[in-house]
């Protein structure tokens, strides 16, 4: 490691507090997807405080925002992506090791957003300090990402071209690994399903109704005999978010579901939407009522990129990985009593080569280790992950490249009070430190050696054609917040 890129690791090491506050007062918000009103209001300001120049409002999102700085004449364009948003039903006391709710089914970052966006913050902090301090040229944007968990901030930008002028960008995820996020993983849409019907008495005159809840029963029928006619990567999913009261002697005259529709190509997931949708019709026929279709968001499937992906890693063997202390593993461990399945990290690598798995039964101590204090071997490749992430439409746009940091205890389930509980403890403190100071190195690396970018654009430009890109989000939608 350079003079250089040690004084940028220094300046978020000297400024470490400043980072942690801001995580712990998002963790504290809770805002979900789209209303992340005082978390986006908070980073303007910290932007602007730091000498960042800022724009709000990106592509017509009130919340979606970023903050530029450069020196030269601009290029080259390092983009650093943060999230803020938060999970419904998750409202948890911090650093419990036990289900203690602060707000009756209130939300909370069961994803760790709240550290995410934090520490990508700082790692542009980080980079703006060593643009000052040497002179070289270049542009580093930290951008606000609204909406990961239900709204696809990234996609709508993706829509609007915003990921193009970028030559690269890198993200992170808090998790319970220290490794490289490689592979692709599932596309997908939301939609949500209105339907309106004729309210009567459900004894005097049924005749005279015409039941919102029937079509919505119906539909959700038609879907599960789809299931049998679909690809065998495809999935779908659905959540009633409206059951039409809570009166069984009337006929509902309205009800709502909202639908999930996955594939690993953007293709498939569009074509296979386009059945459930006439899945919907069919119901508001059979029951003579109408509906309203209300699309709510996309995201396409990520293209890995090895180049960024070494640079990345290559920051993760330099920087040192948490040191946790006594009270810390006696925590972790607490929680993880609480894990209703107690499971060993499988990271894609270990499914994919027999010699990194045989390296992860030791270095997890046989699934054991309370804390993955190591770092994952390196693996990079096009394996697919089932999930979903609008990072995956930055990626079509631009070199996109990502990596976890250990945040909670091994093994943890996914969108959970345990991880809500780990966000605001010092656990997930070190995590994200230790996560910014890898953004902040890799992005200085790309800053200072030209060629790897050109090596990252050129392998873009083989994965994906060029600019194959399928945008999700429809033409006419615009971002759309589903009501609890």
């Amino acid at each position: 490691m350079n003079q250089n890129k040690q004084n940028a690791i220094g300046y978020i090491e000297q400024n470490q507090k400043q980072y942690t506050d801001i995580s712990h007062r998002i963790w504290s918000f809770a805002e979900l997807s789209l209303k992340e009103f005082q978390s986006a209001a908070l980073y303007v300001e910290a932007l602007k405080n730091e000498g960042f120049t800022v724009e709000t409002g990106l592509s017509g999102i009130e919340t979606a925002f970023l903050g530029s700085f450069t020196v030269g004449e601009g290029g080259p364009v390092i983009g650093i992506l943060g999230e803020f948003d938060a999970l419904s039903g998750l409202s948890q006391k911090a650093c419990s090791t036990v289900r203690q709710e602060i707000v009756k089914n209130g939300s909370g970052h069961g994803c760790g957003h709240n550290m995410l966006g934090a520490a990508s913050y700082a790692a542009a902090c980080g980079v703006k300090h060593y643009l000052e301090q040497t002179g070289t040229p270049g542009t580093v944007i930290f951008y606000g990402c609204p909406g990961e968990e239900g709204g696809a901030g990234k996609a709508f930008m993706a829509r609007e071209g915003v990921w193009k002028k970028l030559d690269a960008a890198l993200s992170w995820h808090p998790g319970c690994t220290n490794e490289i996020m490689t592979g692709t993983n599932n596309s997908c849409t939301q939609v949500l399903y209105q339907f309106k019907g004729v309210a009567a008495h459900a004894a005097g005159n049924p005749e005279e109704g015409r039941s919102a809840l029937d079509a919505v029963e119906l539909m959700n029928i038609g879907v599960n005999y789809l299931r049998e006619h679909m690809k065998s990567d495809c999935r779908i999913h659905y959540a009633m978010v409206d059951g039409g009261g809570l009166s069984p002697n009337v006929v509902q005259p309205h009800a709502s579901v909202l639908y999930m529709v996955r594939s690993c190509k953007v293709a498939d997931t569009i074509a296979l939407q386009k059945r459930v949708d006439l899945l919907a019709k069919g119901a508001a026929i059979m029951t003579e009522t109408t509906y309203d279709r209300i699309f709510v968001d996309g995201t396409a499937n990520t293209v890995p990129n090895t180049t960024l992906e070494k640079v990345l890693y290559a920051n993760m063997e330099e920087i040192a990985l948490p040191v946790y202390t006594a009270e810390e593993q006696q925590y972790a461990k607490e929680l993880r009593e609480t894990f209703p399945v107690k499971k060993a990290p499988n990271p894609l690598g270990a499914q994919a080569d027999p010699a990194i798995a045989k390296a992860m039964k030791e270095l997890t101590q046989d699934g054991e280790r309370v804390l993955n204090d190591f770092l994952v071997p390196f693996y990079s490749g096009e394996e697919f992950r089932p999930g979903s992430t609008d990072v995956g439409d930055v990626s079509w746009l631009t070199p996109t490249a990502q990596f976890t940091a250990a945040t909670w205890p091994s093994g943890n389930p996914g969108h959970s009070w345990q991880n809500v509980s780990c966000g605001a403890s010092t656990i997930g403190d070190k995590g994200l430190l230790y996560a910014a100071k890898v953004l902040c190195g890799a992005t200085i690396d790309l800053l200072e050696q030209p060629e790897i970018l050109a090596q990252a654009r050129q392998e873009f430009i083989d994965r994906t054609g060029g600019n194959g890109y399928v945008c999700p989000i429809e033409a006419d939608a615009v971002p759309y917040v589903i009501e609890e």
